[in-house]
């Protein structure tokens, strides 16, 4: 039977838009579950493991539709579930993918109200099995409920139904965790890893439905000390590494690990998985992996670094995500630690934070450059001031305003009055970018064909054309009518070879006592950048 387009289907764009708002939603959110992480360990970094694990969910799910244009059903909600399994951070995290890996083999099969209550179910199955000894007051508590709930109004519903049911279930379930687990009640807070999966299904409720529901209310901050965070009853480390393995050898590696520790977590199937356990002798449980398998992505975390005091370190250090070669080249010679982001690649947290670390300050002024990249930049950002790391995350949104920063940047200020400059110098800068249409589409400026010359000033296209020149001029002319002083012109290698020459003489002719500077940007980098301050 021909389905009917007006009946909401958790199809690719439903996919998308799930990972997309989640991603957002737990942006917000992640300072507040990360504060209410009492359990397992009350590490604080619950909100930000669920981030990242979501991270790699979406940049998954959008490398598939970047190589396909419109994409199979079944391939954008297993790709959700592979990113997720392999971008899995901490307990939480790797329940969290083996939910969506739940859910992602009953919604490859359809994806009307029934196959979604069935996946709903297959999801809290398959992550309570996943877990060494499940414990109830957690985020297994809060998937059963929400399980259940939908099952309970399955009959003759449709999936926006279905959803906000699992929603309301699990919310429910969310406020009874601290009934079920002592250590919630002492510290008078819910559990952390349900707290996120609420925000997970919430993103859900608004991507079939396009309206959110209403937040659960703020929890209180819990009050742990460090001695609770690192308990000597506890083990001292968490271990996490993918592994190649047939189904056999996980089997004896659970029977292992489970011997060696506490909070085991294996998730995944078809011969790839990911393990997280917490445990004293972090070397024996690679070794069990070894034997298991080929492990690898191994993270090793000792719980008491965090409380640690930080390492002497040097100075201050600026790190920046930069979009081209020449632009990264150029940052790194002022000085800066950089990140190239390659086109359809945006870095990850991880990424961020090695180059936080590798910058080997006390203090870093992290400029992300990309207004998509705010969530990613903060959740680098709270990792590293876990590490002793001092950070403050100017909010640059594009290349431009990083490279303005930068040229104000002196370390030998107090590091308050220099990121108060640096973000000043960002602020003052309008930024502007030419790009080429990959299709025909509508925007802000009118309707625009593949092929078009598309002129962008402040994220927005202002100027459809179909010659780069006159384009650009155009957009320079309208962010200078309200007044400038420099123009920063960042010119890619696919450029027209007279492009340069030609904005620089016109900004001379017709914009008087306004300079302009020039650098390449390299063959990676958007075709125009355009900087006014």
């Amino acid at each position: 039977m021909k389905e009917d387009p007006q009946v909401p289907q958790i199809d690719s764009a439903v996919v998308r838009a799930w990972c997309s708002l989640a991603l957002e939603a737990l942006g917000r959110e992640r300072e507040e579950i990360d504060a209410i992480n009492v359990y397992p360990v009350a590490d604080g970094d619950t909100g930000t493991n669920l981030y990242l694990t979501l991270e790699s969910a979406s940049q998954a799910v959008e490398a598939v539709f970047s190589a396909l244009p419109d994409p199979e059903d079944g391939d954008v909600v297993r790709a959700m579930a592979h990113g997720a399994l392999i971008g899995a951070r901490g307990n939480s995290g790797t329940i969290l993918a083996q939910l969506l890996r739940g859910m992602s083999e009953v919604l490859a099969e359809g994806r009307d109200a029934d196959h979604l209550t069935r996946a709903l179910g297959r999801a809290a199955a398959s992550a309570r099995r996943a877990v060494a000894h499940p414990v109830e007051g957690t985020i297994l508590s809060v998937a059963a409920a929400a399980a259940a709930s939908a099952a309970d109004g399955a009959d003759g519903a449709d999936v926006v139904s279905v959803t906000r049911a699992a929603y309301d279930g699990a919310r429910a379930a969310l406020e009874r965790t601290p009934g079920q687990l002592a250590v919630l009640e002492r510290a008078g807070v819910v559990d952390a890893g349900g707290r996120g999966l609420v925000t997970v299904l919430g993103a859900l409720v608004q991507a079939v439905s396009g309206e959110a529901p209403a937040r659960p209310a703020r929890a209180p901050r819990a009050v742990v000390t460090a001695a609770e965070a690192c308990s000597p009853g506890g083990p001292a480390f968490e271990v996490i590494y993918l592994l190649e393995a047939d189904d056999t050898a996980v089997a004896r590696l659970r029977d292992r690990l489970d011997g060696l520790g506490d909070s085991l977590v294996v998730v995944g199937g078809d011969g790839l998985w990911n393990v997280h356990v917490h445990v004293d002798d972090a070397g024996a449980a690679v070794e069990a992996g070894v034997e298991a398998g080929r492990p690898y992505r191994i993270r090793i975390t000792h719980f008491g670094a965090r409380t640690a005091p930080p390492q002497e370190r040097a100075g201050r250090a600026v790190v920046a995500v930069l979009p081209g070669e020449g632009l990264a080249a150029l940052c790194a010679e002022a000085g800066a630690t950089t990140v190239l982001a390659r086109p359809g690649e945006p870095p990850a947290s991880g990424e961020l934070l090695d180059a936080v670390r590798r910058a080997h300050a006390r203090e870093v002024v992290l400029l992300p450059n990309d207004a998509e990249l705010r969530h990613t930049a903060a959740a680098a950002a709270e990792q590293a001031r876990a590490e002793g790391i001092r950070v403050a995350l100017v909010p640059t949104r594009a290349a431009v305003q990083g490279i303005a920063a930068l040229a104000v940047h002196e370390p030998d200020r107090r590091f308050d009055e220099d990121v108060v400059a640096m973000t000043a110098a960002a602020g003052a800068t309008r930024y502007g970018e030419l790009a080429l249409a990959e299709h025909r589409s509508f925007t802000s400026a009118g309707v625009c064909q593949a092929g078009d010359v598309l002129g962008l000033i402040d994220g927005d296209v202002a100027v459809i054309g179909q010659d780069v020149a006159a384009v650009a001029e155009t957009v320079l002319d309208r962010m200078l009518s309200g007044g400038g002083e420099l123009v920063t012109l960042v010119v890619a290698d696919h450029a027209p070879d007279s492009l340069a020459g030609r904005l620089e003489t016109h900004v001379r002719e017709t914009h008087l006592a306004v300079d302009t500077l020039t650098y390449p940007g390299g063959p990676q980098a958007p075709l125009l950048l355009i900087g006014v301050e």
